[in-house]
């Protein structure tokens, strides 16, 4: 059974970090053929914060998520601040108390995000927003835990079925924010908010593959 050691979050942090820094200019660039094109700088603002505070010090993931969460939730601007800060305290309470992190407290940890956005956001799977990333993400691990599949296969389906669904994005026509006031011209360009929730879904699960041990 594969676990990962939840003090050894540092890894996993730093590793998300990187993912929003190497591509702020990327995630600017297609927010701005639809939206205010800021996305790509404030969560760059975000993350490199946390990544200051931070500095050498170790971390558990689970205060990493909250610390993290708190950055983002206090000190970027948008929409997206509140909601990847609510999603990552709320995930990081799951494992608060805990030394290993297994398939079913990740499972625990991705659909308990997944509810607490639906607890602040309208938006649902199909409107052309993060959740469309996010939620056959949290599938996707729930059907790998049902099944009784290794740690790591489930981590590396999670990130096909994250990226499906970022794609998918593309064909849809946005329903909030300031691009569904394009209307059908929103189409064609995949949403700036289900990249950047696929990147750290990506980075996640790179660094939890890495830090894998068998128990």
């Amino acid at each position: 059974m594969g676990i990962v050691k939840n003090d050894a979050g540092r890894e996993i942090m730093l590793r998300m970090v990187r993912g929003i820094q190497e591509n702020k200019a990327y995630l600017g660039e297609i927010d701005g053929l639809i939206g205010d094109g800021d996305h790509g700088m404030n969560m760059n603002k975000g993350f490199t914060l946390y990544s200051e505070d931070l500095g050498d010090e170790q971390t558990t993931f689970a205060d990493g998520l909250f610390d993290l969460g708190t950055v983002l939730f206090n000190k970027i601007g948008g929409s997206m601040g509140p909601i990847y800060g609510t999603l990552f305290m709320d995930m990081s309470e799951v494992i608060e108390d805990e030394e290993e992190i297994d398939l079913t407290l990740w499972s625990k940890m991705l659909e308990t995000g997944l509810e607490s956005l639906y607890d602040i956001v309208d938006a649902r799977p199909g409107d052309k927003t993060l959740i469309d990333t996010l939620y056959p993400a949290v599938e996707s691990i729930k059907k790998a835990e049902e099944l009784g599949e290794c740690f790591e296969k489930a981590l590396e389906d999670m990130k096909s079925a994250a990226r499906q669904g970022m794609e998918s994005t593309k064909d849809l026509v946005a329903q909030y924010g300031r691009s569904a006031r394009l209307g059908e011209r929103s189409r064609n360009v995949v949403d700036a908010g289900a990249t950047s929730c696929y990147i750290l879904l990506e980075s996640i699960a790179d660094g939890m593959l890495k830090l894998m041990v068998t128990k």
